[in-house]
């Protein structure tokens, strides 16, 4: 019986150790089920007073219906200092990435770089940094500012 117990305990041990783990697969779901855009990514170039930046993008995009509409650089203040138009959705390119310029800012100045969708306005999931010390991923209120939907320039419609 011993012997059969010490034959049996390492694959006992395996399997308990197999066990799946659910939680990053609902994590994942609910990625994906998200009605909101998120900045995956920001990089920058150029010089001050005249940045270019790189937004990344993930939206839930089904087409003109519903797709992510803009992404802009604010203020801490919550004043509009960039606003990049997108004039189409982005079904079957997720995540993806658009340019943007010129960004009059200062290589120090902290702002927030955040996308919009055309169904329920502003995510959460912002980027938060400045060009000198890099950005990173922040959470952000949706209500903060939100009054810039209403501010120039805005899309005209969209494409496809």
């Amino acid at each position: 019986m011993k012997s059969l117990l010490m034959l049996c305990l390492p694959f006992l041990l395996y399997t308990s150790s197999c066990k799946e783990d659910n939680s990053t697969a609902s994590t994942d779901l609910q990625d994906t089920t998200s009605t909101d855009a998120k900045i995956v990514s920001v990089s920058v170039s150029g010089e001050e007073g005249g940045y270019s930046f790189n937004v990344g993008i993930k939206s839930p995009d089904t087409g003109c219906d519903q797709y992510a509409d803009w992404w802009e650089v604010i203020s801490e203040g919550g004043q509009l200092l960039y606003r990049r138009i997108l004039a189409h959705s982005h079904v079957n390119e997720q995540p993806f990435a658009r340019s943007g310029s010129p960004v009059v800012i200062k290589k120090d100045q902290i702002v927030f770089v955040r996308a919009h969708m055309n169904t329920n306005g502003y995510g959460n999931e912002v980027f938060k940094g400045s060009v000198e010390t890099g950005f990173e991923k922040n959470m952000l209120d949706k209500t903060f500012a939100d009054q810039l939907e209403l501010v120039a320039p805005l899309p005209g419609g969209c494409a496809f």
